[in-house]
């Protein structure tokens, strides 16, 4: 595994997509498909009472239900398109030009509860499950992932930059990955826009000529970008916002 940053996935998915229904041989990190062929067949058998309780949703979100039914059948489209909210409006791929796309695909990857992690273009359907979910006859998430996902992670032969929020980080370590917290100039932790700046610093190292080796190539990025890195021990850095 080589790449860049790895981003946590949204809640909130676009519908639709023009690619053939699911393949999850042809998802990056094969190895993975064993677990994601379980966590499919486990979501999409779910009774809609049971599914409702399991993901938190109320009647207002029942064709949610129903999307998680049709995960085999239904559409896909890359993942970067399919995951939408505040991270992905600040990452704002659709600007991205043809090289910068290009270069997204090979160092963008999103942690994911279904899947494990997939690439930037990876296709995927829509989809509801949170990295906090209990399945009915599967459990938490963080012991079905746990041991196969960290192994993947661990392949990791290029910086990797840890964007996922609690509960994706909580499925599996990275190895040797920089954290990076996003705070204020003086020091406090940022929750609301969190997501947004993340993003932004995960656009400016996608689109990056070249991918960073060390810390002080991130900074670097960061900088050219109008963004304040800030080393803050061997593995970890802090986003200084305004």
């Amino acid at each position: 595994m080589s790449g860049c940053s790895c981003c946590s996935p949204s809640e909130t998915k676009a519908e639709g997509g023009s690619g053939a229904p699911l393949d999850l041989a042809a998802l990056s990190f094969p190895e993975l498909t064993p677990v994601r062929d379980r966590l499919v067949d486990a979501l999409s058998g779910l009774d809609p009472a049971a599914a409702m309780a399991a993901l938190g949703l109320s009647e207002r979100q029942a064709d949610e239900v129903e999307r998680n039914a049709r995960l085999r059948s239904s559409p896909t489209t890359p993942a970067i398109r399919r995951y939408t909210g505040v991270l992905y409006d600040a990452l704002d791929y659709a600007s991205f030009t043809r090289g910068q796309r290009a270069r997204a695909g090979r160092r963008l990857a999103v942690a994911s509860a279904l899947f494990g992690v997939v690439r930037a273009d990876d296709p995927i359907p829509a989809y509801r499950l949170s990295g906090g979910t209990v399945l009915p006859g599967v459990g938490g998430l963080r012991g079905v992932w746990r041991k196969d996902l960290e192994k993947t992670l661990s392949t990791a032969d290029e910086l990797v930059v840890d964007l996922r929020s609690g509960p994706y980080a909580a499925l599996a370590a990275v190895p040797h990955a920089i954290t990076v917290k996003v705070v204020t100039a003086g020091g406090a932790a940022v929750s609301h826009f969190n997501k947004a700046h993340k993003g932004r610093l995960a656009a400016a190292l996608a689109c990056a000529p070249r991918e960073p080796g060390t810390a002080r190539g991130l900074v670097s990025i960061a900088s050219a970008a109008g963004l304040r890195l800030v080393p803050v021990g061997p593995k970890a850095l802090e986003l200084v916002v305004d």
